[in-house]
């Protein structure tokens, strides 16, 4: 029998998370491999027909992740992305997707162990909720 592993779509901020994530590599953490991040200037401009187009294309949850609340490098930029995530998660179940299918993470740029841990409960609770069913339609 196949083990399921859900393949993640990561929309990280350059400035925090993606640094992160770079400072995980540089010190040679790991991360799971489910993890597909896609570096945006900014949580602020992840618009949420992002998130829908990476479910409905076969992505088993989104994780959108950016500098915490006040750091943000363009000042207001993670507190639209959480108003945004917060309105995306109440009409996920009208797409057929559990709302936990999307979570919205602050990791600064010295946080890289942070960042795997996150990486890791985040790929655990997927897995838990098992897959979309999307996978099959679109060929993930």
């Amino acid at each position: 029998m196949e083990i399921y592993e859900p393949t993640i779509v990561a929309f990280v901020c350059n400035w925090c998370t993606y640094t992160a994530a770079d400072l995980a590599g540089t010190s040679r953490l790991e991360y799971p491999k489910n993890i597909r991040l896609i570096r945006v200037m900014c949580t602020g401009m992840v618009d949420p027909q992002y998130v829908i187009k990476a479910l409905l294309e076969g992505a088993d949850a989104v994780l959108v992740s950016g500098c915490h609340p006040g750091d943000c490098h363009y000042i207001n930029g993670n507190f639209k992305a959480r108003r945004r995530m917060k309105l995306l998660q109440e009409i996920l179940p009208r797409f057929g997707f559990d709302r936990n299918r999307l979570r919205l993470t602050w990791i600064g740029a010295s946080d890289g162990i942070r960042f795997v841990e996150i990486m890791h409960n985040i790929t655990r609770q997927v897995r838990e909720l098992g897959p979309t069913g999307m996978r099959n339609v679109v060929g993930f």
